[in-house]
């Protein structure tokens, strides 16, 4: 599942890309509420975790303007206000769930699979490609009827690749957002990873579902 952390303070911020990561998220970070907007309008998540106090358009800000673009992405508020006026103020904005600061990561946790279950249902938890399924929340995977092991990485390479089927991702692209560094040249990582997601969900005599684009990369078959 990716979420968006929107938070200004840039060691919190770090704090929870890294604690979300850890729990199987794919997690993107930006500090303004502007830059949030933008990055919702043209990239998909799955959740957005949301600081009230940013600078420029602050988070309730951001929240209402989502709500009224239609957009119905699960988000979580993080505050250091934690009056009930301040509660009822966010949820009144349309936040699914609201956690003040400080918190323990396995709350934050917690709470993102709940609003995600709650918002979407099981079913929507299920992403489809030809006869890949993936099961997000319990981030298990098959092919047909046929159970699939894939390691932690594996599986985030997978699930991003699956969520835009015939989109084209750049070996930049899939390494710094699935191994979060900069990308090195001298690598050939992505491509390793690549052949052993086809080794484990292709069927023999079928094309490979993940497809490779010559000199750009990669993308998963419509």
């Amino acid at each position: 599942m990716r979420v968006l952390v929107v938070e200004d303070e840039r060691k919190i911020a770090d704090f929870v890309t890294k604690g979300l990561r850890e729990s199987g998220f794919v997690v993107e970070a930006c500090h303004r509420g502007d830059d949030a907007l933008t990055r919702i309008s043209n990239e998909p998540f799955d959740a957005l975790v949301l600081d009230v106090m940013l600078p420029g358009r602050d988070g309730l800000d951001v929240l209402r303007e989502i709500r009224r673009g239609g957009r119905d992405i699960p988000v979580v508020l993080l505050t250091a206000r934690g009056g009930l006026e301040d509660r009822i103020g966010g949820l009144n904005a349309g936040a699914d769930d609201y956690l003040p600061k400080p918190f323990y990561m396995e709350e934050l946790v917690a709470r993102l699979h709940a609003v995600i279950r709650r918002r979407d249902g099981r079913a929507a938890s299920l992403l489809r490609v030809g006869t890949l399924v993936l099961d997000l929340p319990a981030r298990e995977a098959r092919v047909g009827e046929e159970a699939i092991e894939l390691t932690a990485r594996e599986f985030n390479l997978l699930e991003l690749l699956a969520r835009s089927p015939g989109r084209v991702f750049t070996r930049t692209m899939l390494y710094e957002q699935i191994w979060e560094y900069d990308f090195d040249p001298s690598t050939n990582l992505v491509d390793v990873y690549v052949r052993r997601l086809r080794a484990k969900i292709d069927s023999p005599g079928q094309p490979s579902m993940i497809e490779t684009v010559r000199g750009v990369g990669y993308r998963m078959r419509k």
